[in-house]
């Protein structure tokens, strides 16, 4: 199976689906992105561009998230994911997983879902493991589903319980940051990540 049949459909299928929806979010995204340049990334250095683009502007954004990112095991940057909702909805991104900053592996992220708001949008988020077991499991699995066990940190929104206890507590957390587009409350919960095999460097 290729990689745009995966999972039963397919990130041309996500930005077609949405037809109208998502010539309405245009050229909407994180705010200093290119987003029309994060379409059909489908190469190693063009994966690599676009997760140093999301990594620096986290940091810089975010100040509260660089002591996580730093002190982090491994971290998965998902650049820009696209999610397009018209009935039946669905969403898709790539992105590359980093150990000590240095990529080790690519993922897909592809969720369905069903009985949501119309409309569209686009959000970069990270996945940041604390732990070796956490990210062993990630590494391992064939199809790795982001659970309730993730922990949602809003970057913006500081550290109230310091980072050494956050980082402990929680193997995994999820920053999702860069959002706009028609619809709210984006979330990866039920997000399906794949590692994928590219061709191009």
């Amino acid at each position: 199976m290729d990689r745009n049949t995966r999972d039963g459909w397919s990130r041309r299928g996500v930005l077609l689906a949405g037809g109208a929806a998502a010539l309405t979010l245009g050229g909407c995204g994180p705010q200093g992105f290119d987003v029309q340049n994060f379409y059909g990334i489908g190469s190693q250095s063009g994966i690599d561009r676009r997760v140093d683009v999301t990594r620096d502007y986290l940091l810089a954004n975010y100040p509260a998230a660089a002591p996580m990112v730093q002190g982090a095991r491994g971290v998965l940057y998902m650049p820009l994911v696209t999610e397009i909702a018209l009935g039946p909805g669905a969403s898709y991104g790539e992105g590359a997983l980093r150990v000590m900053d240095q990529t080790v592996n690519y993922y897909s992220a592809a969720q369905a879902s069903f009985g949501v708001q119309a409309g569209a949008q686009q959000y970069s988020h990270a996945l940041i493991f604390n732990s070796d077991e956490a990210l062993a499991a990630f590494q391992s699995s064939p199809g790795w589903v982001a659970g309730a066990d993730a922990f949602y940190a809003l970057p913006n929104g500081g550290l109230a319980m310091g980072v050494d206890t956050l980082t402990a507590m929680h193997p995994i957390i999820a920053m999702i940051f860069g959002q706009s587009g028609l619809m709210a409350g984006a979330a990866i919960e039920g997000t399906k990540y794949t590692r994928v095999t590219l061709n191009r460097p």
